[in-house]
């Protein structure tokens, strides 16, 4: 129960509506119980049983015991009748059953209005934690799980948690109230009777018990399917433009029917041990009825218990067995529900390798060189390195360009520079300070991107363009855009700037995404540029303009390049060219095509004279 009570922290933000709904449920309760001798004077005038002669000369006095409190209550119940009459007594005593039950269930809905917020309101904080939690987590993280399941953990299990266990809280404070209320009735009224009850509650307890047990385990692989599932859905997503282009829809129709499948089925198991909580507690509670029929009759037939009374016990009886039920079924719920918690906890309790020190040194600017020295890396759980032993200075104002076939271990440079992961052997320094005793945020406020792969979000051009800043004109946008040869374009689309990209800027060509990300990286005016070359994959004139903007754009800056073009480093200050994580050859363009090796190879493969 360590991930329920974690959930029940979450309340803590919400004290007031917790407390206003605790205390309409003990009025509820209250209400309910009160109701349940209020029918015994109803029956008493309904079989003519009303006190009719009463002894005036003394008045009994208040005991708290059985016989006590039934000849006190009868006493002054007889001298009202005797004064207003049978006809207005039961009009009297119908209104105040009328009244009873309207209080219970105002307090009731009261009770659900306080706690409507403090469901949402917590479901809105988990989400919200666990997408903080995504977004700080190390990229190492994502490369070992599937979107899909990440996905599903964020959407399907936190709603699942609405669902299973926020869905039924207020039974879990309301109904042993409730229970409790009438058990000490029945208890005040027939013990004997109230035996049957506890041996019934106790039973059911353990038969629900048993199926919760089950059920927690069922439903965590339930959600693991589901998570499958929308991995599967998203990947294909993705992919739907290969997918058709192979003609590949039914392997993908096939692969998705195998996870839906055994999703329906993992389901349709879960579902028949949910259900099969109610009709058992029913049938559990209809045994209990027809034995407390027979053993109570027998109660009234010896004497031993008025017939209102009985009726009043089985009513109470009812009152408590729906309650008892419900909270089965809240239990039964909570332990499917755990199932999602646990989940959402393997997100949150996931730990960073990407760790700041207490006291991080502050890095407001550039202003001498990077240094790689004697870097090596491999990523977790892995054998082979990526990077091995690699040392490399980029000075202040310098373009340095890497090269290599793939899987040489370039991105990976990159990407160790702004601590997507950190070295596994040696440092990286930036004017002496090693980048793992710096302010995270200082050292990637140092750096601007331009990759590959365009990142467009759903939005206007404008947001793209000021993405994770704040307070910009539109002056400095339009400038930013002009630089990145970006403003014609954006000018002639529908809105302007204020047009919506799409989603992952589907309605822009790819040299205007790629303008995009350049006017981006323009605007944030950073020292260091980590380019991934963007013009590999774009057409003649795409190219001459997305080339041209990275040119103003490195002007003046330190860059470190991936180049796949090679005719586009041919004026790097250095080239280093990578073979499997080490240095092969450095040096200008000139000198390494004098030394006939690697990079003349690469050179030669491209055509270029």
């Amino acid at each position: 129960m360590k991930s329920f009570w974690r959930l029940l922290a979450f309340i803590g933000n919400y004290k007031l509506l917790i407390s206003l709904s605790i205390v309409s449920n003990i009025l509820m309760a209250l209400f309910t119980v009160v109701s349940i001798p209020a029918i015994i004077p109803f029956l008493q005038i309904l079989f003519d049983k009303a006190p009719a002669d009463i002894d005036t000369s003394s008045v009994p006095a208040l005991r708290f015991d059985p016989d006590g409190l039934s000849t006190f209550l009868r006493y002054h119940f007889g001298m009202w009748m005797g004064q207003t009459g049978k006809e207005n007594m039961l009009l009297y005593v119908c209104f105040s059953i009328m009244l009873l039950f309207f209080l219970k269930n105002l307090f009731r809905y009261l009770s659900l209005y306080f706690m409507a917020p403090v469901r949402n309101g917590i479901v809105r904080d988990i989400r919200a934690l666990l997408f903080n939690k995504v977004i700080t987590l190390p990229l190492g993280y994502f490369s070992e799980k599937r979107k899909g399941d990440i996905l599903s953990r964020v959407s399907a299990d936190v709603q699942e948690i609405e669902w299973s266990i926020l869905n039924v809280l207020e039974a879990v404070f309301r109904e042993p109230l409730v229970i409790i209320g009438g058990l000490t009735f029945m208890i005040y009224v027939s013990p004997s009777l109230t035996f049957f009850v506890f041996i019934l509650l106790l039973f059911t307890a353990f038969i629900i018990g048993t199926i919760g047990r089950t059920l927690k385990k069922n439903s965590s692989a339930v959600q693991e399917r589901l998570g499958l599932l929308i991995a599967t859905l998203e990947e294909a997503l993705g992919g739907l433009r290969l997918i058709k282009g192979f003609n590949a829809e039914h392997y993908q129709e096939a692969k998705f029917a195998v996870d839906n499948n055994g999703y329906r089925n993992i389901l349709t198991r879960l579902l028949r041990r949910r259900d099969l909580s109610s009709p058992l507690s029913e049938f559990l509670g209809i045994s209990v009825v027809a034995i407390l029929l027979w053993f109570g009759a027998r109660q009234v037939f010896a004497g031993q218990l008025a017939a209102e009374t009985f009726f009043a016990f089985l009513f109470a009886f009812y009152n408590v067995l729906e309650p008892a039920k419900k909270f089965s079924t809240a239990y039964y719920n909570i332990q499917k529900g755990i199932a999602a918690i646990q989940r959402v906890e393997v997100i949150l309790d996931a730990s960073s390798d990407i760790l700041e020190k207490k006291n991080p040194q502050p890095l407001h600017s550039f202003s001498d060189l990077i240094a790689y020295q004697n870097v090596s890396f491999k990523y977790p759980n892995a054998e082979d390195w990526v990077i091995k032993n690699f040392s490399l200075l980029v000075p202040k104002g310098k373009v340095v360009a890497l090269v290599g076939g793939s899987g040489a271990g370039k991105t990976t440079l990159t990407d160790l520079l702004p601590r997507f992961y950190d070295v596994t052997e040696g440092s990286i320094f930036v004017d002496g300070k090693d980048i793992r005793d710096v302010k995270i945020k200082d050292l990637r406020n140092l750096l601007g991107m331009v990759s590959q792969d365009a990142i467009i979000f759903n939005d206007t051009i404008y947001n793209n363009i000021t993405f994770g800043l704040e307070n910009v004109g539109m002056e400095q946008v339009i400038e930013a855009a002009k630089i990145a040869n970006a403003h014609e374009f954006i000018m002639a689309t529908p809105q302007g700037y204020q047009t919506i990209t799409g989603d992952r800027g589907t309605r822009l060509s790819g040299g205007q995404r790629q303008r995009i990300t350049i006017a981006r990286a323009v605007l944030r005016n950073p020292p260091i540029l980590i380019l991934d070359e963007a013009t590999s994959a774009l057409d003649s004139e795409s190219e001459r303009l997305v080339q041209d903007a990275l040119t103003k754009l490195m002007a003046n800056r330190t860059a470190i390049i991936i180049a796949h073009r090679l005719s586009t480093i041919q004026h790097a200050d250095e080239i280093v060219v990578l073979d499997k994580g080490k240095i092969a050859e450095r040096g200008s363009h000139r000198e390494l095509m004098a030394m006939k090796g690697h990079y003349h190879r690469l050179v030669s493969l491209q055509a270029l004279q």
